[in-house]
């Protein structure tokens, strides 16, 4: 029995070397871009007026294979106006509140396109997958507005930016509700 135990341990002892050329191979995977979609109307209870914040609904798409985390986003600059609708499918423009009068912004924009702006609390978006987000107070309505934005549904304007990492991470479930401050 003990000339056996001696041979084992021998053999886990040796040293095996490596041929040259030897290799393995792996593949990452293609990023491509999150998108970022407009939703019908937020809850009635915080709408915009004039000298206000309301909520705002969007959809954020992932078509990685892998969950994205989106700590951050990039607004345009504070004279980048939404477009004011008739109705919450956005289509029927309003021509006193267009993209160039409404006076409806992103809350916290500043003159400079691509300001950023933390979340209060990280996104994930699962694997080729949606979630749907109110980003509470993330709007604003200049005392400026024109009286025909009175009612109207908004179409904010395009985000510059995201800022966001890939790789494992818990989705956050849909819907969620979330915000930046500053």
């Amino acid at each position: 029995m003990a000339l056996v135990g001696g041979a084992a341990y021998g053999v886990t002892n040796w040293i095996v070397g490596l041929n040259s050329g030897s290799s393995a191979e792996g593949q990452g995977a293609t990023v491509s871009n999150v998108s970022v979609a407009a939703v019908s109307s937020p809850s009635a209870s915080n709408l915009l007026y004039p000298g206000a914040s309301g909520d705002v609904v969007l959809t954020i798409t992932n078509p990685n294979v892998f969950p994205v985390t989106i700590t951050g986003v990039d607004l345009p600059t504070s004279s980048t106006y939404a477009t004011g609708y008739t109705g919450a499918s956005l289509t029927g423009a309003i021509a006193g509140c267009s993209s160039s009068t409404s006076d409806v912004i992103w809350n916290f924009a500043t003159g400079t396109s691509g300001s950023v702006h933390t979340l209060t609390t990280a996104l994930t978006v699962a694997a080729s997958a949606s979630l749907t987000v109110t980003m509470t107070n993330d709007a604003f309505m200049t005392t400026a507005a024109p009286a025909a934005c009175e009612a109207a549904y908004f179409s904010m304007p395009s985000l510059t930016g995201i800022v966001a990492t890939g790789g494992a991470a818990t989705a956050t479930t849909s819907p969620a509700t979330d915000s930046w401050t500053s």
